[in-house]
């Protein structure tokens, strides 16, 4: 794997994500901001945060299984949420958790999370785009 994460000393350990990745792989992958909408277009998950953030996971590891990656592989991971405030962390990390289980692996790359004002549609809720490193 080209990935290693890490917990350094010194900073808090937290369970979501590591605050470290090293990528000792040859090819960078950017993957676009990927939202809640499903392969012909159509939002899921309408005004559920939760199933969106599953959905634009699913949607992150699909596009980088098209070029043989996975979250193994990812470096990093930001995330946009319309008017994110701290009260929907259960949300979000439900959706994670969902996405997560139907992936088979632990999005625990270092990440950002940020509120935002909007998103390209009022439909979505959340964008999530993500780096990663192949051998």
């Amino acid at each position: 794997m080209a990935i290693t994460l890490v917990n350094p000393a010194g900073l808090p350990t937290v369970d979501a994500y590591r605050q470290v990745s090293v990528a000792t792989g040859r090819r960078l992958v950017s993957v676009a901001g990927q939202v809640s909408v499903d392969a012909r277009g159509g939002t899921v998950g309408a005004g559920d945060l939760a199933a969106q953030v599953e959905q634009s996971y699913l949607n992150a590891a699909t596009a980088l299984a098209a070029v043989g990656a996975s979250f193994d592989d990812v470096t990093r991971l930001t995330v946009y949420v319309v008017d994110w405030t701290p009260d929907k962390m259960p949300l979000f990390l439900d959706g994670v958790s969902r996405a997560a289980a139907r992936l088979g692996v632990t999005p625990a790359a270092p990440g950002t999370l940020l509120g935002v004002a909007a998103l390209a549609s009022p439909d979505y809720l959340v964008e999530v785009e993500v780096t990663a490193a192949l051998d």
